[in-house]
């Protein structure tokens, strides 16, 4: 499948902020966007104006590059959105968290969604005991995500775990780190999902 394999900071660049691609180095005084905050490319500096079609097509682009989705399977989560009652903005985006990928990445057992992809890849978690491997799988209320025993003797997965253990995840995901597993206890709300998108604007781009 085909997916962007090019330098991630020029994403953040492009979007003109922090999209969090990078882990550990976001947070660093190393991050692109701190260092060189306008758009990549030789006209990256010039003004332009933008138009409302623009705005609303870089917001799109902007939650597509957080959550690491390709077009065809962001269109889908979109028309599943659509499809259930209630704000179809706020559905989307809580599909898009549900992601196992992301919800690995909530709970501390990765630095960024990227590395969670990975990760969830190369068979490293399970869901309710079974292995997943597939980091868009859908997660509901009451799946236990944990981690292999096998996994548990890498020295990276231990990192982590260190790392996990002083992190707080969002009120509708528990964890123990311990037991080295978390679940999924609700369905975030809106307040809950901190991510710099207005899917409002979203809304509108795919109702033209």
């Amino acid at each position: 499948m085909a997916r962007y394999t090019g330098p991630v900071c020029r994403l953040c660049r492009r979007e003109g902020a922090k999209l969090y691609l990078k882990g550990d180095r976001c947070y660093s005084d190393k991050c692109a966007i701190d260092r060189r905050g306008y758009a990549p490319g030789m006209h990256g500096q010039g003004r332009k104006k933008i138009s409302e079609y623009g705005i609303q097509l870089r917001e799109k682009q902007k939650a597509r590059r957080i959550y690491g989705v390709l077009e065809k399977q962001f269109r889908n989560y979109f028309a599943k959105a659509d499809r259930q009652p209630g704000v179809t903005g706020e559905n989307l985006l809580r599909l898009l968290e549900r992601r196992l990928d992301n919800v690995v990445y909530r709970l501390g057992f990765a630095s960024s969604r990227t590395e969670a992809r990975q990760l969830v890849r190369h068979g490293h978690f399970t869901v309710n005991d079974k292995k997943v491997n597939i980091p868009s799988y859908s997660l509901k209320v009451g799946d236990v995500i944990k981690i292999k025993e096998k996994s548990l003797e890498l020295p990276r997965i231990k990192e982590l775990l260190e790392q996990a253990a002083h992190k707080t995840p969002p009120a509708w995901l528990e964890l123990d780190v311990d037991q080295h597993l978390g679940k999924v206890v609700a369905i975030p709300s809106r307040e809950e999902i901190d991510v710099p998108i207005e899917e409002h604007l979203i809304v509108e781009l795919y109702s033209r």
